[in-house]
């Protein structure tokens, strides 16, 4: 199975990242303020409670008398009642916070992912990319939401107590809180080991979740070869490396908290020898000594309540970066602004600037190497007039799909230039030429949803005579009618209720729906069965016919009436001009040809036998 990399990401409680992930939250600025003010009030009403009942120990107990208890009684009464009205609202502030902000962090990261280069999926795992959208986000609006409630409760409510506190005693006070600076530094120390713990338990869950999209997607291939009991293997090493960091993590988490409660109890303990003392002496009266172990015991509550909220600050900061690393994550390939201001942005065309393509194309010059350092081309040069069919033939890694990926602008030159009617492509919007471009790959992709539902993703305004109209030119038409309902006919997941060479077809349709004017086949016919590729060999004919168009060839009778065929060895031309023309040149596409001939030939031979 696939292991992973983690990007590199601070080793402390780093403030700038939340800084940084609060500035995508502004549309939620009055939903949380709203909140604070709540958790303040409640924090206001919480501290007044020991008040009341130090009132009512000197007025009602101390003096043996019952005078104006019921007006006390009443009042206390409407405080509980406002506190119980303030509860059930943050409730469900909180509660409408959390679903509203994972709603809006899916929808950038998602968004983000739109618009990222191929070289960023070149990198990264689609199982590291689904725990990021999903545990990570969920984590991130639970804490935003609810653990600002406990944030803004503690601080609120430790601040009321201390003034209280300080108001009836300050020596007192002073006594009182002598354990909380020893509980702060026991508090750093603890900070730094959890942080750390669960950041290494972040990453192997992203692993895990890698393990899972890659065993489901290969389930089929672990079958063939007999891998069921290594793949088990490999995924209990995973998942057992994930059990004991995660134990490793909740001891220190867990260790944490026991310690606050024993350290606000010794704070306690002071609170009631010394206040006892005052008592005994006439130094303090009964409630306000009452008050003060109220205080006392309560204040470590919120302390408890506090240190549980940055422990969980901290285990959650690993996802707050890997959230903001894929949202911030700028994509290789970008339009200028200028480009922007004319023709739109990915999500925002301005169509009406639109120039329409005529198709003649140029590489000039051109240079590319991918991220790893690996050189494709070096003064890369080719001319194809409007309407022309290019074959694209060599032996692999010979930089034929790299030559359509960068024609698309799925990657961009290192150095040269691309042009499209005489004009760098780069002085235009990726999509004014992505929405140009018919794409046919190896392996077709279907969505989940119905046959129409799929064709339609070429052009999403399509019309459903249009959708038959493009079914029918690649002659996919008559086994989509022979389906149970037709067009309507569910594909499954990823097409699995078809066959092959049907989701191919589909696949040219949706090519075809938008009437592209520059259309690439990347070896469409490669993984399909020869009476099938005969179908599409027919379409092709059709379809390609008065368009620009790259075919990307594995089997090469199906070129021979290509305008030209270019032969590719390591990034450089070798050989170009049409099928008659290289047969009589007797060179590398000769032997090619005849090779792949006489192959075929033996095959058909062994089948008859």
């Amino acid at each position: 199975m696939a292991r992973i990399e983690e990007e590199k990401v601070t080793q402390k409680l780093n403030l700038g990242i939340w800084r940084r992930l609060f500035k995508y939250l502004v549309d939620f600025k009055k939903g949380l303020l709203l909140l604070v003010l709540l958790m303040a009030i409640v924090a206001g009403v919480d501290s007044a409670m020991p008040l009341l009942t130090s009132y009512a120990i000197d007025n009602f107990v101390v003096k043996n008398t019952t005078d104006k208890l019921f007006g006390f009684a009443v009042l206390y009464f409407a405080i509980v009642i406002f506190q119980a009205i303030n509860v059930k609202i943050f409730i469900r502030q909180a509660g409408k916070i959390e679903n509203f902000l994972a709603y809006h962090i899916r929808k950038l990261g998602f968004k983000r992912l739109q618009e990222l280069s191929f070289s960023y999926y070149d990198t990264s795992s689609s199982g590291w990319l689904m725990a990021r959208m999903t545990s990570d986000v969920a984590r991130l609006s639970e804490l935003i939401s609810w653990g600002m409630i406990d944030m803004v409760w503690s601080v609120a409510t430790m601040i009321f107590f201390i003034a209280i506190m300080l108001f009836y005693n300050v020596k007192l006070t002073l006594i009182s809180m002598s354990v909380v600076p020893p509980l702060f530094i026991i508090g750093i120390f603890f900070q730094k080991k959890i942080l750390k713990s669960y950041r290494h338990v972040r990453k192997l869950n992203s692993q895990l979740t890698t393990d899972f999209s890659e065993e489901v997607a290969g389930a089929k291939t672990t079958k063939t070869l007999v891998r069921e009991e290594e793949n088990l293997n490999e995924f209990k090493y995973d998942a057992d490396k994930m059990r004991y960091s995660s134990i490793r993590a909740a001891i220190f988490s867990s260790l944490f908290l026991p310690i606050v409660i024993s350290l606000g109890s010794i704070g306690t303990g002071f609170a009631i020898w010394f206040g006892g003392n005052k008592v005994m002496i006439g130094g303090l009266s009964y409630g306000v000594f009452v008050m003060f172990i109220s205080y006392t015991i309560q204040f470590f509550d919120p302390v408890s309540q506090l240190a549980g909220t940055i422990a969980e600050i901290q285990q959650a900061q690993a996802s707050a970066e890997r959230i903001i690393s894929l949202v911030e994550t700028e994509p290789d390939i970008w339009d200028k602004q200028e480009v922007i201001e004319k023709y739109g942005d990915l999500f925002n065309a301005k169509k009406e600037n639109w120039e329409e393509i005529k198709g003649d194309i140029e590489f000039k010059n051109l240079y590319f190497s991918y991220k790893n350092g690996e050189k494709v081309f070096e003064n890369f040069n080719l001319k194809v007039k409007s309407g022309q069919t290019i074959a694209l033939v060599g032996e692999t890694g010979s930089g034929k799909s790299t030559i359509v990926n960068l024609l698309c602008r799925f990657y961009e030159p290192t150095s040269g230039e691309i042009l499209i009617d005489g004009k760098d492509y780069r002085e235009r919007s990726l999509l004014w030429l992505q929405s140009n471009l018919g794409y046919v790959l190896q392996s077709p992709h279907l969505f989940s949803g119905t046959i129409k539902d799929n064709i339609r993703y070429g052009k999403l305004d399509a019309t459903d005579e249009e959708i038959i109209r493009a079914a029918k030119l690649v002659d996919a038409h008559q086994f989509i009618m022979e389906t149970e309902n037709g067009y309507n006919t569910d594909v499954g997941e990823n097409g699995g209720n078809l066959s092959t060479g049907q989701k191919q077809l589909i696949s040219f349709a949706r090519a075809i729906v938008g009437n592209p004017a520059i259309f690439v086949l990347d070896e469409a016919t490669s993984s399909i069965d020869t009476e099938t590729e005969r179908v599409i060999q027919n379409a092709i004919e059709k379809v390609l016919s008065d368009r620009t168009s790259f075919v990307v060839a594995h089997r090469l009778s199906t070129i021979v009436s290509a305008d030209k065929i270019i032969v590719l060895r390591k990034g450089k031309i070798e050989e170009s001009g049409t099928h008659a023309e290289l047969l009589r040149n007797k060179g590398y596409y000769y032997r090619l040809y005849t090779n792949q001939l006489l192959q075929e030939k033996e095959e058909e031979s062994s089948k008859v036998v």
